[in-house]
């Protein structure tokens, strides 16, 4: 269980150095040709958090503590050479869910994109405090890291 101090210490940094996406987009797949043999096109979404800083020890914490998403560096290139390198905490879709579900009562900036994905996988109940992970369209996050042979407390 993640403390609620940790809980709104994250939320906090995702409002002053994070992003959050969600975006619908539309993809064409080259593999698959329709009937005037043009790519088949289709609806993508994009639903992903992300938090960036120079600060590498606070996004190894980020992700420790979360125990979902994945952890980058970007080198610093072109004009932002002498620069810092960036440390980047990223996850995605139903990890990006977990951790809305976990942050949004603390958020305030991000909090209407926070909302909407909250929305997409779990209609009908923004607005509550002690958020269901289960309901709506996904299986809860416990269940999909047993799939992928991931360990979750």
């Amino acid at each position: 269980m993640i403390a609620d101090s940790d809980r709104a210490y994250i939320s906090g940094l995702f409002d002053a150095d994070g992003s959050v996406s969600y975006k619908k987009y539309l993809c064409a797949d080259k593999r698959y040709k329709d009937k005037k043999g043009k790519p088949k096109k289709y609806w993508q979404w994009k639903i992903a958090l992300e938090i960036s800083m120079t600060d590498k020890s606070v996004i190894r914490w980020v992700h420790e503590v979360l125990k979902v998403g994945t952890v980058n560096k970007k080198p610093p290139t072109g004009k932002s050479l002498g620069k810092k390198m960036q440390y980047r905490w990223r996850c995605n879709h139903r990890e990006a869910y977990y951790v809305c579900c976990l942050i949004w009562p603390w958020s305030h900036v991000k909090l209407p994109k926070i909302q909407k994905i909250l929305e997409h996988y779990d209609p009908g109940t923004c607005g509550t405090y002690d958020r269901p992970t289960t309901k709506g369209k996904v299986i809860n996050l416990a269940d999909f890291k047993k799939k992928i042979r991931y360990e979750m407390e």
